[in-house]
């Protein structure tokens, strides 16, 4: 009787335990995840990375060329030389 009832607790403690390895806040399921989220921080940072480098390659280009800054003027905010004549073609719907 008195194996019956150790072998109970035991199994119970064992139970117990593995919830805790399982589903606690420090358990598998949380660091599986955590997991997912540094690979995803790691991969937004790369990509933050990549767009930083083509960022200071335009700077760079825009600081040695001053025909490039003259053409980004043009087509982003429609400036134009002295004595140019502006022709906006609006296309139909």
């Amino acid at each position: 009787m008195l194996i019956k009832i150790f072998s109970a607790l035991l199994v119970v403690v064992i139970f117990m335990l593995q919830y805790n390895i399982w589903y606690s806040d420090g358990g598998q399921v949380k660091l599986d995840s955590m997991a997912v989220a540094i690979q995803q921080q790691k991969e937004q940072v790369e990509l933050l990375k990549s767009q930083n480098k083509q960022l200071k390659k335009e700077i760079n280009l825009l600081r040695r060329h001053p025909e490039v800054l003259e053409e980004k003027a043009r087509e982003q905010l429609g400036l134009i030389k002295k004595d140019e004549i502006f022709y906006r073609i609006i296309p139909k719907e």
